[in-house]
């Protein structure tokens, strides 16, 4: 069976994720040690105990989504590495994926997003900005109501394109308030702020875009062993130089998660599509956006197991 893997983004993140699998696996233990070194602090302890406080800030939450995410992989490697034919990640994930294909090392990965956590979350101290999900069908686009809450309160622009009925929203405090009105005036059954630390994916976090494009250069990339689709444009990456550069461009572009997950399961329908990580927010969307697909969650010890004895 060809699989697909899919790595979530910063929101999956909770306390608790990976002991158990660092507990049953000594690859995925191996992981988060190394990391831990990488960096020199107990990521570990703050995955595996918390506080959700300290797990949520955003230098922290994107390392440990990247490390959870690889500690799976590295325990279900031996398993699925031959069967893997493209990935996948929203945001933060994209990079997870880029790791196991190859083209990272754990620590350049982790450098990397912890690097990237920081430089947001920065970003968004020096310019406050907020985001907000928009739940259910418009009777007007998202982007013509963004364009018009710009106009009128603050910009704001599109996010996620999370699925047809589901899209993050993101910029000024003002706009994304005046988007959230117009969107209930519009047809959204719901429009909730998120709990983030600044509005990313959008304009606001230009100023992290030096420092990231450093980080990168830095990273050491090679070419990935199997496609990446890109969250900027849905295209597959093949290249470290296209990788280096769809993860730029992410920082401020729209994560379009809707066209990856329909370029995926034309490509590759009769794939697995796993996620790999804490929760299942991506295979949520997945069995939305290609109810045709197999999906399977990835995230604790009991599903890496039950993922290893499907695959034999």
């Amino acid at each position: 069976m060809d699989v697909v893997l899919l790595f979530p983004g910063q929101g999956s993140q909770k306390p608790g994720m990976g002991r158990d699998v660092a507990a049953a696996f000594p690859a995925a233990r191996a992981v988060f040690d190394q990391v831990d070194a990488t960096l020199g602090t107990p990521l570990s302890r703050v995955c595996f105990e918390g506080p959700a406080d300290e797990l949520t800030l955003t230098d922290n939450a994107q390392p440990a989504l990247f490390t959870h995410g690889a500690a799976v992989w590295a325990a279900t490697r031996e398993h699925l590495g031959a069967r893997v034919r493209a990935a996948a990640g929203h945001s933060l994930g994209e990079h997870t994926a880029y790791y196991a294909a190859g083209a990272l090392t754990l620590e350049a990965g982790a450098r990397l997003v912890r690097r990237r956590g920081q430089l947001m979350r920065q970003a968004g101290d020096e310019r406050p900005g907020a985001m907000a999900a928009i739940l259910g069908e418009l009777t007007t686009s998202i982007d013509a109501l963004c364009a018009r809450a710009s106009s009128e309160a603050g910009e704001v622009v599109p996010a996620n394109y999370n699925a047809a009925e589901q899209t993050v929203v993101s910029g000024e405090v003002a706009g994304v308030e005046r988007l959230m009105v117009l969107a209930k005036e519009h047809g959204a059954k719901r429009a909730v702020r998120l709990p983030v630390s600044g509005a990313f994916h959008s304009p606001l976090m230009r100023p992290s875009e030096p420092g990231l494009r450093a980080a990168l250069d830095a990273a050491g990339f090679t070419d990935p062993r199997v496609p990446i689709y890109s969250n900027v444009d849905a295209q597959p990456s093949r290249s470290a130089a296209s990788a280096r550069d769809a993860l730029l461009r992410q920082l401020t572009a729209p994560v379009r998660w809707l066209d990856v997950v329909r370029r995926l399961a034309e490509t590759h329908p009769q794939a697995l599509f796993v996620e790999m990580g804490p929760g299942a927010v991506l295979t949520g969307l997945t069995k939305r956006i290609a109810p045709g697909v197999a999906t399977a969650t990835c995230g604790t010890a009991a599903e890496v197991e039950a993922l290893l004895a499907r695959m034999t």
